[in-house]
């Protein structure tokens, strides 16, 4: 079985998806991350095309790789200009990368309506583009741009167009369903019959318009294709492209290929959450292997066998892609869900102890009333720790005011609270302002604790999330406030649930404090 190479291509058909830009400098620490993971081949973007890319291809020279190796991508040559004179030719070679990627017309559909051209004439594009850059780049490879629908259009014409690369002698003919409507089963049987008439190592670039890329990537793989082109999470045009954050775990651990090592592997999820930050995007929590959901489990019955046998309801263990096991709580909790959640905060509890029993009432009660622990687990500790009656109090809040005051019409409201809280035997009554009622509360509760404990500081609200409660009640409905707090150490969330939004909002802020001060063990307690 021949190695399969993985090749990134997130720095260039990534960056197509809607809503994502990378500067210069991010694409350059991406590609840093990927030759980390082991990634063969990682294209940097299309030179010729814009001035972000030569940027990237001329800076990419100064950092150095120790495994991946930098590809320019780009397009055959114009009809009607000899490659040496293309400035989309000359530009890929004065980008002097290690390899170039270019793409063709395969399907006879695109050569006469896009490129408006004859059959044979785009037959001579491809051949005098590849044979040019073969003799100027150390490797070239061939994209097959929408081969799977051309094929199906006709046959006959599609092989002849990969016959022409195979002339030019690429390195590798990559066969692309650029438009990813293509069935695995389909993709299974064009590949069978291209490998009967072409020699030249394969390879696969997909998109996911049916939700078939990665399958479509793996069953190409079984049937002899030695390059893999996909992008980390799937970022690409329109549906995406395939994920190699699900590709490359499903190479290593279930096709036994061994394309990067099993410490790389482990590097996966820190890869994939690295990229969705630069991006500006949130992590899809429901990811394959790397999602933050891939390995949590809610149903009492899956968390009692999991804790006996992680396989029961594991497909891999997740350290392998550097995941964690994630046990949740909910009102489908069973005993076997607190004692998890219990060893994992440190906290001694057995399951024949009646407070254990008593914390599964109060949740399903609570769950019930609109409370949600799932995205909430310090809200959840400090439950836990009330009842078994090691809550240490901190402080207390006597009362709190908010208003919220409209002056004029043109004018946006003044939100002001003020807020009285005591600490050992003193009282502390302090107001301030924000935007809008929480944020005032927030900043009123911190301004009366930070005296008593500086290191609140470091406290930051990092999301809020609004939910009503289906009630039918339409603006009287309850609310369900879920908070998301860090500081240097680490991140944590809270809830509140009121039918009042502020009420909600405070009960969350309040536990987000309480975690804090007492998961922080270096705090100075307040002098009395």
């Amino acid at each position: 079985m021949s190695l399969v190479k993985l090749y990134d291509t997130t720095l260039r058909d990534g960056t197509q998806a809607e809503d994502i830009s990378l500067l210069v400098e991010d694409k350059v620490r991406i590609a840093h991350k990927l030759d980390e993971i082991g990634i063969h081949y990682i294209e940097g973007g299309w030179p010729g095309s814009n001035p972000k890319d030569v940027a990237f291809f001329k800076d990419i020279k100064n950092e150095k790789l120790s495994h991946a190796k930098i590809a320019a991508f780009g397009s055959t040559r114009r009809a009607k200009v000899t490659p040496d004179k293309d400035q989309n030719i000359r530009t890929l070679i004065q980008a002097e990368p290690d390899a170039v990627t270019i793409f063709g017309k395969t399907w006879d559909f695109h050569v006469r309506e896009a490129l408006r051209i004859s059959l044979e004439e785009n037959l001579e594009l491809i051949f005098d583009s590849l044979e040019y850059l073969k003799a100027h780049a150390p490797e070239v490879f061939y994209d097959a741009e929408h081969f799977f629908d051309g094929y199906k259009a006709n046959p006959e014409y599609a092989i002849k167009t990969l016959k022409a690369a195979e002339d030019a002698k690429v390195d590798c003919i990559v066969l692309c369903d650029t438009n990813g409507g293509t069935m695995p089963f389909e993709l299974a049987e064009i590949i069978k019959d291209v490998k009967k008439q072409i020699k030249t190592p394969l390879g696969i670039h997909t998109h996911n318009d049916s939700e078939c890329a990665v399958a479509n990537s793996l069953h190409a793989v079984a049937q002899g294709i030695v390059q893999v082109q996909g992008t980390i999470n799937g970022f690409g045009e329109r549906c995406g492209n395939a994920n190699l954050c699900s590709i490359i775990p499903a190479l290593k651990l279930k096709m036994k290929q061994d394309c990067i090592s099993g410490e790389q592997l482990k590097k996966l999820r820190d890869l994939s959450r690295y990229v969705y930050e630069l991006a500006n995007f949130s992590p899809n929590k429901h990811q394959p292997y790397v999602g933050n959901s891939a390995f949590a489990h809610k149903g009492g019955v899956h968390v009692s066998a999991i804790q006996r046998h992680p396989e029961t309801y594991e497909h891999i263990r997740p350290e392998l892609v550097g995941n964690t096991t994630r046990v949740l709580i909910s009102d489908l909790s069973g005993r076997a869900n607190i004692l998890a959640k219990a060893e994992e905060f440190q906290i001694n509890l057995d399951s024949k102890d009646p407070v254990t029993l008593d914390i599964l009432d109060n949740i399903k009660e609570m769950e019930n009333r609109g409370y949600q622990f799932e995205g909430a687990e310090a809200s959840f500790e400090i439950l836990m720790k009330r009842a078994l009656g090691t809550h240490k109090k901190f402080f207390s809040v006597i009362g709190f005011r908010v208003i919220d005051e409209k002056r004029h019409e043109d004018q946006k409201p003044i939100s002001e609270a003020t807020i009285m809280v005591k600490v050992g035997g003193k009282v502390e009554h302090t107001a301030a302002e924000g935007n809008g009622p929480v944020n005032a509360l927030d900043n009123a509760l911190r301004k009366a604790l930070e005296k008593f404990y500086p290191r609140l500081k470091e406290v930051k609200l990092l999301d809020y999330k609004v939910r009503v409660l289906p009630a039918g009640q339409g603006t009287a409905s309850a609310i369900r406030v879920l908070i998301e707090s860090g500081d240097k150490e680490g991140r944590w969330g809270t809830v509140g649930v009121s039918d009042n939004i502020v009420d909600a909002s405070y009960q969350a802020l309040i536990d987000c404090i309480e975690y804090k001060l007492h998961k922080d063990e270096e705090i100075e307690l307040p002098k009395k």
